[in-house]
């Protein structure tokens, strides 16, 4: 019986091991998934907060502009009646001079009859035509100046209206570069690992360090290189824009064993810039008149540096996609035609 018991004790023993190291495990992952949530759920926060800035901003400059936009064409307008009111005046003083000139050709035929009155009268006639003559003269100066001005703030118009619709279609076409580039990096965004933010005619992908590269090092690992392929094939398409390839650090020194191949994080955030810049040349195809490289180490964090979370989140490179300068496109025109200066 003792024999019976003890075995089926050593049984429970055996058996209930298991059970209480896999329940251990199970609350440790448990609690592990729980906390990643609500890391990635804060995360969310933040970056809603962030778009909801951004459009508040959008909207007060989408304002600002139609505000100023408006006061031109009322400014427009003004110029247009202050023209119209100095042609009314014209005609008025026209006909008065016509009249005066009318009297004084009767008073000439009077004067022939030698009367002293008429002299006296044709001098003062005179005198008063000339008069209305030099008003004439500078109200026609003042019509041609407003017409000048009148024309100068309708080419103003013309070109504010032209620069508008040119930026909208701008807007439009990185809106579905965004989505083109949303769609093909859903799981990395879905984890939190890539943002995609779009601020009226500028895009910026957020991509963590630890995607990219190893800790310490400048060289894209396998999986980054899959994700820069994909960012590739949309960034090789697009030619009105700039590409800044920004790296960015926490602010963390470069530990001692790596203060030979990096001696600061300007320079570690600087190679791993150029390391994705190699990459999308090289491997993806990117016209490298488009691109550029800059290291900015940690002095632009996008969270505290004071946590763990903080510091991981400024570990990162940014791929900034930006409007290109009236110039450099007139330059790339004359080039693609043939036409030079």
């Amino acid at each position: 019986m003792r024999s019976t018991s003890s075995h089926r004790t050593m049984l429970f023993g055996t058996t209930a091991l298991p059970l209480l190291c896999a329940w251990a495990v199970g609350g440790c992952v448990s609690a592990h998934t729980h906390k990643q949530t609500l890391d990635e759920l804060d995360a969310l926060k933040k970056q809603s907060a962030q778009q909801q800035e951004q459009l508040t901003d959008m909207r007060e400059s989408l304002d600002l502009e139609a505000a100023q936009r408006k006061a031109a064409e009322e400014q427009a307008g003004s110029l247009a009646k202050e023209r119209e009111n100095l042609q009314v005046r014209s005609e008025q003083l026209s006909g008065e001079l016509a009249t005066v000139r009318s009297q004084i050709a009767d008073l000439e035929q009077e004067h022939a009859s030698g009367s002293a009155s008429a002299r006296e009268e044709i001098a003062k006639l005179q005198q008063q035509a000339a008069s209305m003559e030099a008003k004439a003269a500078q109200i026609e100066k003042e019509r041609e100046q407003l017409r000048q001005e009148q024309a100068r703030m309708a080419e103003t118009l013309d070109q504010e209206r032209a620069a508008k619709e040119s930026k909208d279609a701008e807007i439009k076409r990185l809106t579905r570069t965004q989505e083109e580039l949303s769609k093909s990096l859903q799981d990395e965004i879905s984890k939190g690992t890539i943002t995609i933010q779009q601020v009226r005619d500028r895009l910026t992908i957020n991509m963590v360090d630890r995607v990219l590269f190893d800790s310490g090092q400048a060289e894209v690992k396998p999986d980054g290189q899959k994700m820069l392929k994909q960012v590739s094939d949309l960034l090789k398409t697009v030619a009105d824009k700039r590409i800044r390839i920004e790296g960015h650090t926490d602010n963390v020194p470069i530990s001692v064993k790596l203060q030979s191949r990096y001696k600061t994080n300007w320079e570690l955030s600087t190679a791993r810039a150029t390391a994705v810049v190699r990459y999308l040349i090289d491997r993806g195809g990117v016209d490298p008149l488009h691109l550029s490289a800059v290291g900015h180490a940690d002095t632009q964090p996008v969270a505290s540096n004071d946590t763990d979370e903080g510091r991981s989140a400024n570990r990162r490179i940014e791929i900034v996609l930006y409007p290109k300068d009236i110039k450099e496109i007139a330059d790339q025109v004359e080039t693609s035609t043939g036409v030079s200066q």
